[in-house]
């Protein structure tokens, strides 16, 4: 059985026209669950609307607050994965043959020509007599050119 609600004649004051102190009503609405075929209105139960964070909660949820949107919506979109600018040092510096300084973790300084490179290393060859070395890229704690030392 429906229950109808009996119309109410609608008051009106002195200000019809002022439209920004009227409040919105949102009524609540029922979801179904995923039951794919069962649409009846009996299985309808109400979802609450989870609370949006607060802007000051948003670095503890992981949230940047250079994100203009928040979360969803309008938000920048994340850069790349990858923008191939080690790539594209690793083949400047290969293709000129430029001596590089590669500095480890443990401060042990490496001095060479980077020949080739993949995703997890580097070939490093050395002259004076010294053996080549393939060089695990998270040993190594920055590089640079050797004639930026002098």
């Amino acid at each position: 059985m429906k229950e109808t609600m009996e119309p109410t004649p609608a008051q009106t004051t002195g200000e019809e026209e002022n439209f920004a102190n009227r409040k919105l009503i949102r009524p609540s609405l029922s979801r179904p669950e995923h039951n794919h075929g069962n649409h009846n209105s009996n299985h309808m139960q109400t979802v609450e609307r989870r609370e949006r964070p607060e802007r000051h909660d948003w670095p503890e949820r992981g949230f940047d607050r250079g994100d203009r949107g928040g979360p969803g919506g309008g938000r920048k979109a994340a850069p790349p994965e990858q923008t191939n600018a080690e790539n594209f040092y690793y083949q400047k510096q290969m293709q000129s043959k430029t001596p590089m300084v590669l500095v480890l973790q443990d401060g042990e300084e490496l001095h060479g020509i980077i020949e080739w490179y993949d995703k997890n290393c580097i070939k490093l060859t050395r002259d004076n007599g010294q053996p080549n070395l393939i060089v695990y890229k998270p040993a190594i704690k920055y590089m640079f050119k050797e004639e930026e030392r002098r």
